[in-house]
């Protein structure tokens, strides 16, 4: 199991929005992301944007092109650019750069 952990920045003025829009993810992107092999999928997201995400997958490139695949991705990530910082034309999905993991205890 591979285990990706990314980094994302949140805008200033969106979070308490961003929080309420991740209290309640779509039930059909929280399938997608199942059927797509995303497991133990966690985000946590500090006072000034920085949003850390946390998942394991069997294969992130192929669980990503999974989820670019379907609608339900495609119409969340259009609503989320809006939200983050820094982006460069690609969506939050696509910006997701995995980070070396230097260190773990089991």
């Amino acid at each position: 199991m591979q285990r990706v952990c990314f980094l994302l920045k949140v805008r200033q003025e969106r979070l308490e929005e961003y929080r309420e829009r991740h209290a309640a993810v779509w039930p059909e992107m929280l399938a997608a992301l199942s059927a797509a092999g995303w497991h133990n999928y966690s985000l946590f997201l500090r006072e000034d944007g920085l949003l850390v995400g946390y998942l394991e997958t069997e294969d992130f490139a192929a669980a990503q092109a999974a989820m670019a695949a379907t609608g339900v991705n495609a119409r969340w990530q259009a609503e989320m650019v809006p939200f983050f910082e820094a982006l460069d034309g690609t969506g939050p999905d696509e910006a997701m750069k995995p980070l070396t993991e230097v260190f773990h205890l089991d």
